[in-house]
């Protein structure tokens, strides 16, 4: 019997112990992950320098709450700030508050232009959370059913269409646009080049905020601090979370130009955000996560998807994502209803499905060449079951 909620399609598995790339059942089997808790831990499980942040913090200061001044939430916010360019900071808990955050900014800034019932454009194929508002941003039908979604607060469009987006410039009630720089849960779709900077654009000329939701694209992932930073532009809002805390529950919402100065004192909080204890988790973090450790995630990502896909040339595969975001679309013959079981069970392999069709890898950033090897050697005998099981 459990008395927890039936919230989540759980596997029959669960771990005791991780260190690196590797989690350990309570007999001592050893599963590469390469989820790395669905893009959380980036810097591998219990990163000893992470560890000895927790145990020194959990026993020097924990929490006093917002009431007071907190040094190191200064310090997280500096260092955040500043990798990511922006302005100021809101640390919530999570990816949802961090995206709810920044969804009541832009109600605000839409109050201030005497907009009465403002709406936000959002893509199709979207992931923004599960708070009321969040989801209502979200595509996801499972994700929104029965919970009477705010859908007249939104206007979704298709993703990578700028076009679509510009079509909307005659709308008085829009006020911002909010996507992901890479579509995560919806499949990984990856924009064509420029499609950030065409949003911006609109964004500048309708006096748009231009959102952009990097919870699981943030903090290294992509090869770079955030995904925005291969292209061009700068948003005037930036959500994260995941591995900003590498497994501690920690989000942010960053403000920049026309988005500063909406929040005052009292309108907006969170109990548990930016605590001592969070905060010097994500100094932690940015103390490691230096250009080299960076360069590291792309290159053992691209190492990768080119050796999938050589070994897999003519078998219809196709990659999406950047760096340690890496998405292999399997042709429709496929059949991907066991494919998690699979690399579970018989090759000790933790992955997922996403958006239908897409075997989804999320590894560590710090992944070894040598283990590089061993995921890319279990990844390949899986596939190779894969194929053989389907019909050609």
């Amino acid at each position: 019997m459990t008395y927890l909620m039936p919230t989540y399609a759980r596997q029959p598995i669960s771990f005791v112990r991780g260190e690196g790339s590797y989690l350990y059942t309570a007999d001592g089997t050893a599963y590469f992950d390469a989820l790395t808790g669905i893009a959380v831990c980036g810097l591998g499980h219990c990163h000893p320098d992470i560890s000895a942040a927790i145990s020194e913090q959990a026993s020097t200061l924990i929490h006093t709450s917002n009431l007071f001044g907190v040094d190191w939430q200064e310090k997280a916010g500096e260092m955040l700030c500043k990798a990511a360019g922006m302005d100021e900071v809101f640390f919530a808990n999570s990816g949802a508050e961090a995206n709810e955050c920044a969804l009541k900014l832009a109600r605000l800034y839409a109050h201030q232009q005497g907009k009465a019932r403002p709406k936000v454009v959002v893509m199709e194929n979207s992931f923004h959370g599960r708070t009321l508002l969040s989801v209502s941003a979200t595509a996801n039908p499972k994700a929104r059913a029965g919970f009477f979604t705010l859908d007249d607060d939104f206007v979704r469009v298709p993703f990578n269409d700028a076009q679509a987006v510009m079509a909307l410039s005659d709308d008085a009630d829009i006020c911002a646009v909010l996507v992901e720089p890479i579509q995560g849960e919806g499949g990984l779709h990856t924009p064509s080049d420029g499609y950030l900077e065409e949003l911006a654009k609109i964004c500048d000329d309708n006096n748009w905020l231009l959102m952009l939701d990097e919870v699981q694209t943030g903090n290294g992932r992509t090869g770079k601090y955030f995904a925005y930073q291969h292209s061009t532009i700068t948003p005037d809002v930036l959500t994260t979370a995941k591995g900003l805390g590498n497994g501690f529950p920690i989000g942010a919402c960053m403000v920049r130009g026309k988005a500063v100065g909406l929040f005052g004192a009292g309108s907006h909080g969170s109990t548990y955000g930016g605590t001592p204890l969070g905060s010097r988790v994500v100094c932690a973090v940015y103390e490691l996560l230096d250009e080299a450790l960076m360069q590291n995630a792309q290159a053992q990502g691209e190492a990768i998807r080119t050796a999938i896909l050589q070994k897999f040339a003519t078998q219809g595969i196709s990659v999406r994502g950047r760096g340690m975001m890496i998405g292999f679309a399997m042709p429709d013959t496929v059949d991907l209803s066991n494919a998690v079981n699979l690399a579970r069970d018989e090759h000790h392999l933790l992955i997922n499905v996403t958006g239908g069709n897409v075997i989804r890898l999320l590894p560590a950033l710090n992944l070894s060449k040598a283990d590089t090897q061993v995921l890319i050697d279990k990844l390949a005998a899986v596939f190779a079951q894969l194929f053989a099981q389907s019909p050609r």
